[in-house]
């Protein structure tokens, strides 16, 4: 009788303990794109370059007490283009993906309002692909480009 129930033990929590040890499904794949506002416009323009090499990071932080949970930096490949893999869920708190540097030593600061991007990493809100597009983040240029006005008159050419 104890054979048996042990054997019952045995075949109840093995598959349990199988099941836990196996990774988590894909991983969430966080990409976006780092630029270089070339003519100070605040936003991409044709003049806008892509950074290779620029430093970004995510992070997710409690939705309540605001504590620092997750973070995760990553470097922007030749076409400015990063890849973050995020394999565990943050359902129910605020990820975002920041600038920390840029390469370029004309092209280090900030560019306001394009520094961050928040993500979604959770797979429980019915978007089917494991890969999160943050929106593309900037740095602006110390002096803008000699052409930029021609690039920025493009947008005020309008019908009256």
């Amino acid at each position: 009788m104890a054979r048996l129930s042990v054997l019952l033990a045995l075949c109840c929590l093995l598959p349990a303990i199988a099941f836990a040890a196996r990774p988590t499904r894909n991983p969430l794949t966080v990409t976006g794109k780092v630029y270089c506002d070339t003519c100070r416009a605040g936003f991409e323009t044709p003049a806008s370059t892509y950074i290779a090499g620029a430093k970004v990071k995510v992070e997710c932080k409690d939705r309540t007490s605001m504590k620092l949970l997750y973070s995760q930096e990553a470097t922007t490949d030749s076409t400015g283009t990063y890849k973050l893999f995020v394999s565990e869920d943050h359902q129910d708190q605020l990820c975002d993906a920041m600038l920390l540097s840029s390469p370029q030593s004309n092209c280090q600061k900030l560019a306001a309002g394009r520094d961050r991007a928040r993500v979604i990493l959770t797979r429980y809100n019915g978007i089917v692909s494991d890969t999160r597009y943050a929106n593309n983040m900037g740095f602006e240029m110390d002096q803008p480009l000699a052409g930029c006005t021609q690039v920025l008159q493009q947008y005020q050419d309008f019908d009256v």
